[in-house]
């Protein structure tokens, strides 16, 4: 019960997330960059190694690596030098992988951006590869690796019908395929218990969700809870008997909390932790000794608790061999836990990989993703908040260039994709690269941002383009209040939710910002909702009552004056768009909309589409022309 599903969150930007550093040479007199600066490359390009993981033995680690500048699997034995190359992908990264058993890999891919998501079976000398389920438009999620029965695994597949999933066990060697449920319709997820047993089901109405429950496999799923969206009981696993459930539940709460769930009651049994700033939904646990190990949060930062003495003893005993002001994580163990992966990462780098030992508690580090890179001449992601023109609190960080004094500084307001997503305080490459260049860049979990309870969640409802748009606005004007941005120099950028957010911006501040860099963006609500994936289609009903319903003819009112593709007269600022030309969340039609109603008005609007990309530039080379396109975009609109 390892592997979560693939399944991407709606309107995410689905970026690869680097954790790269930035050189912020400056010069102080003029805030402008000197000619002492990181290449562009340095921040985008692929790290050596990343990835790592342990085989379920402890005898390998594994990790991808660049191979003609796509990511790929390599294997080496533990204590060896021996590396083995397991694949040669060439047209797109892997997109992730994970060890099936001791001697065969499982990786996921799609085909130019698509996210119609597909398995591979490999051995673990790069032999006996096979495609699993390649099936033309049909996407993979993953619900159970089966840790104990290495030959299978437990996925779902919208096969039979576009809009449902429907469950499956899958041989990894042969692919041969065993349905295990069969979707009436309305059945939007699936999860197993611990001996892999199939025992809840998600329904939905498209309004109210239902938790589906049975006893064995031979039981017919009943329903045991219906809520409305707006509550969650959002099971994480079965109790180490398979008789209860850990969930995150902020039922008859604002913030979620830790929860154990009677399954026969239908009712909370037990608060195990609950925070009075945000939401809680992470819960760790140790299979091979069935023990609760520790819970986590994010305020601005992390922050945890332990559960367990033996995680707290290994926890502290990594940490102490490291330097203070590093975060740690483990990413990776071996199936007797005595073999772990560690990742380390901070605002300033994207860290490293180290293997360690728990029973000589000899911490190896394996690799550092960019060691081109130096974290010492890298800029600070500080958390800052600040007060909406209606009293909303807004959380978020600002990154100053370094070496400059914070006055008068062109900025870049970067606004997060989601819109039901949040931006966390670690290294982003983009971020480091526009400090580096000279900027200052401030990014706000505006209203609707996860992780700060339900009220705040739900103040975002109906309110694209209008107060979210507000409250981005609010966060530029308050760093020139602060007298740390120049009123003429502010920029606004943003991928998928965020591009909507800057269409909708220069549409309703058009004397504010300086210019917009729109990256797979929303650009007419109208058309977004007609051509969204088939398969977000059952949760069609409830985006009417997060953004607005076409047939309501008030929503209808206000969608027609927050569609940037239909107030496209009211832009001013220059704009550069770009759009992956297979995106099956916001459709390459949402850009040509916007790009061609600003040249009907005889405006030039800078386009780059990438054929061989879906929501967010993946491959290197696309990456390297979108970020060399926004750096001279910048230059020279904000630099007159």
């Amino acid at each position: 019960m390892r592997c979560k599903s693939l399944f991407v969150p709606m309107l995410s930007i689905g970026l690869l997330t680097f954790n790269v550093e930035t050189v912020n040479a400056v010069n102080p007199n003029s805030n402008m960059a000197t000619n002492h600066q990181v290449p562009l490359e340095d921040f985008f390009k692929k790290p050596e190694k990343s990835g790592f993981q342990i085989s379920p033995d402890g005898k390998f680690y594994s990790y991808l690596a660049p191979y003609e500048d796509r990511m790929n699997i390599f294997v080496q034995r533990i204590g060896t030098d021996k590396i083995i190359q397991v694949t040669e992908v060439t047209d797109r990264d892997i997109s992730g992988y994970f060890w099936a058993n001791d001697d065969r890999l499982v990786y996921v891919r799609d085909d130019g951006g698509d996210e119609n998501f597909y398995l591979v079976a490999v051995n673990v000398d790069g032999s006996n590869e096979k495609e699993l389920t390649h099936f033309e438009g049909v996407r993979t999620g993953i619900l159970d690796d089966l840790e104990d029965r290495p030959e299978e695994m437990i996925i779902q597949l919208n096969k039979r019908n576009p809009q449902i999933f429907d469950p499956y066990r899958i041989n990894i060697n042969t692919g041969e395929l065993e349905l295990l449920a069969e979707n009436p319709g309305n059945y939007t997820g699936w999860m197993t218990d611990h001996d892999g047993k199939l025992r809840l089901a998600f329904v939905t109405d498209g309004v109210n969700n239902t938790l589906m429950y049975r006893e064995t496999e031979e039981d017919e799923f009943k329903p045991i809870l219906t809520t409305n969206f707006k509550e969650s009981l959002d099971p994480l696993f079965f109790t180490f008997d398979n008789k209860k459930l850990y969930a995150s539940s902020n039922l008859g709460r604002d913030k979620s909390a830790i929860v154990l769930f009677n399954l026969e009651t239908a009712k909370e049994e037990e608060v195990l932790f609950e925070h009075d700033e945000v939401d809680v939904s992470s819960l760790s646990y140790s299979n091979k000794r069935k023990v609760l190990t520790a819970i986590s949060w994010y305020t601005s930062k992390r922050g945890f608790k332990f559960l367990d003495k033996v995680s707290e003893e290994r926890y502290n005993n990594i940490k102490k061999q490291l330097p203070k002001d590093i975060e740690v994580g483990i990413s990776g163990h071996d199936k007797e836990e005595t073999k772990f992966i560690v990742r380390t990462y901070s605002d300033k780098t994207r860290g490293a990989y180290f293997y360690y030992d728990s029973e000589s508690k000899e911490l190896t580090k394996l690799d550092e993703l960019s060691p081109w890179l130096k974290a010492d001449e890298m800029a600070d992601m500080k958390p800052i908040s600040y007060t909406t023109r209606d009293g909303m609190t807004i959380n978020g960080y600002l990154t100053l260039p370094k070496g400059v004094k914070a006055e008068n500084l062109p900025v870049v307001v970067n606004v997060h994709g989601g819109p039901w997503a949040r931006d966390y305080w670690g290294f982003n490459p983009e971020v480091q690269f526009l400090a580096s260049r000279g900027y200052a860049v401030l990014q706000m979990n505006f209203r609707g941002s996860t992780g700060y309870g339900r009220e705040f969640w739900e103040s975002s409802f109906k309110q694209w383009g209008k107060a979210m748009q507000d409250d981005v606005t609010d966060g530029a004007k308050w760093l020139v209040k602060q007298g740390i941005a120049d009123p003429d120099r502010i920029a606004i950028y943003g991928g998928s939710y965020g591009g909507y957010a800057t269409l909708q911006g220069l549409v309703k501040d058009p004397d504010f910002y300086a210019c917009g860099i729109d990256y797979v963006g929303v650009s007419n609500l109208f058309t977004f909702m007609e051509t969204i994936p088939p398969y977000w289609k059952p949760f069609l009903d409830m985006m009417h009552e997060m953004v607005g319903d076409p047939e309501n003819d008030e929503d209808a009112t206000n969608m027609k004056l927050t569609s940037p593709a239909l107030n496209a007269d009211k832009i001013k600022a220059p704009l550069f768009v770009a759009q992956g030309a297979n995106d099956p969340r916001v459709n390459k039609d949402e850009s040509d909309q916007m790009v061609n109603a600003l040249k009907e008005r005889g405006v030039e609007v800078e386009y780059m589409v990438k054929e061989n990309e879906g929501h967010g530039f993946h491959n290197q080379e696309n990456q390297y022309d979108f970020y060399r396109a926004m750096e001279a975009f910048l230059k020279e609109n904000m630099h007159k």
